[in-house]
């Protein structure tokens, strides 16, 4: 989103800082973690006075480079700013212009293209609740004030666009969201579109589980969810059999160490199926999942364990989700390093093998590494102990191979025999 055309250019990086009243309020929405907002445009010179808090792993990605300015061109204080705010699995953006010469005053906000007739002030004073709004107690000394605005800003969106969609002439969609939106957190929008029929989009929760209790140690700062994205074409002809709507899991990106949801085959769409019906269904299926990802890390874990007898103790392992470990090998005067990488499928899919060699560097002085191997005797029916010395003996064979394309620059080729073997020594 643009700014107002009444505003002033945006600043580039090197403009001025946010006035210090109107940054406190700014940091404190972008270090609270019940709100992913973002800003489009981040200045280097944020503030003067007041130090910009640090932020969460979570928060820095989430953060990009976009618009903050001044309503002045020559002003000492930017004043104004896009934010954007999370919705139905996207963004909106909207814009937050404050005046620098009055801090202490609330700002104005413009909202998106196509979103003119949401005046959510009006529709307050109308039906006279105009002083429950945040704004009718506008605290310049509160930091929490953007927040709220934002949060009750969001909450009013949210009922809007619900009241959008079910003012659609769409019998099939008018079904569906009477018997969904009830469910607690749901979230619906028009999709206009230009070349084809228009669409509404459905942002379903799914699973309201603890995730937190499923790993333990996790270091999860934020809730972590799972959304089912469901896009129906707007029909206005009546039509006996309905076309499926399209269907898409979305998850946290914090989530795809634990469980990967791009891996998950959703049931199919039945001709006559209503959503209400549908996420009952899947729900039953991905609950089952992911507890048998929150069991699958109790089996990355006892295989990191059995590294220990014949490897030595990992220099190195995962303790939380246990998806990684690296052992330190010795075979003659070679040393070496072993990289497994054990993914969550464990043990239906075995771990990547990376060799490192201690001893020889490329021409950057990069330690040389092997491509990555998945291609050892393995079974998931092997206790963890059996899996660990299978690796152990192929390990013996070709680090002999890799000792050879350290040193000679050369691709790996043929493995050696077993009757070339050469032991491997635990450290």
């Amino acid at each position: 989103m643009s700014p107002s055309a009444d505003a002033a250019a945006p600043a580039s990086t090197s403009g001025p800082p946010l006035a210090p009243l109107i940054a406190a309020q700014l940091n404190f929405l972008l270090s609270n973690p019940s709100l992913p907002v973002k800003v489009r445009t981040w200045s280097t010179h944020f503030c003067p006075t007041i130090p910009f808090p640090p932020l969460t792993p979570s928060l820095r990605g989430r953060l990009q480079v976009g618009q903050i300015w001044s309503g002045c061109r020559n002003g000492r204080y930017a004043d104004r700013f896009t934010l954007a705010i999370p919705f139905c699995l996207d963004y909106v953006y909207w814009d937050f212009l404050y005046n620098a010469l009055y801090p202490k005053v609330a700002p104005d906000v413009v909202f998106g293209p196509g979103d003119e007739e949401f005046q959510p002030l009006v529709d307050y004073d109308d039906a006279g609740n105009g002083d429950k709004s945040c704004l009718a107690q506008w605290d310049f000394c509160d930091p929490r004030g953007l927040l709220n605005l934002v949060e009750e800003l969001r909450l009013l969106y949210i009922e809007y666009q619900k009241k959008q969609v079910a003012e659609v002439d769409d019998t099939r969609l008018k079904f569906e969201v009477d018997t969904v939106l009830a469910k607690e957190g749901i979230e619906v929008c028009m999709v206009p579109l230009t070349d084809r029929p228009d669409e509404v989009k459905f942002a379903v929760p799914l699973l309201d589980l603890d995730l937190k209790q499923l790993v333990p140690g996790c270091p999860w700062k934020f809730p972590q969810k799972i959304h089912l994205q469901a896009i129906f074409p707007v029909s206005r002809s009546y039509s006996s059999v309905s076309s499926a709507p399209r269907l898409k899991l979305i998850s946290t990106p914090e989530m795809k160490s634990f469980f990967s949801v791009d891996a998950v085959k959703l049931p199919a769409w039945v001709d006559g199926m209503c959503m209400a019906e549908y996420i009952l269904a899947l729900e039953d299926d991905l609950n089952n999942q992911v507890v048998e990802a929150s069991a699958s890390i109790g089996s990355r874990r006892r295989f990191i364990e059995a590294l220990a007898p014949a490897f030595g103790r990992p220099l190195e392992a995962d303790p939380i989700l246990c998806r990684n470990a690296t052992v330190l090998s010795i075979s003659g005067i070679f040393t070496f390093l072993v990289h497994f990488i054990i993914p969550l499928q464990f043990p239906r899919q075995q771990p990547i093998l990376t060799l490192q060699s201690c001893q020889h560097c490329n021409s950057q002085g990069i330690p040389i590494t092997s491509s990555q191997i998945n291609d050892y005797p393995w079974s998931p029916r092997w206790d963890p102990t059996e899996m660990v010395e299978r690796i152990y003996d192929f390990l013996a064979d070709e680090c002999q191979n890799f000792k050879k394309f350290c040193s000679d620059g050369v691709p790996q080729t043929n493995r050696r025999s077993s009757t070339d073997r050469v032991a491997l020594i635990s450290l």
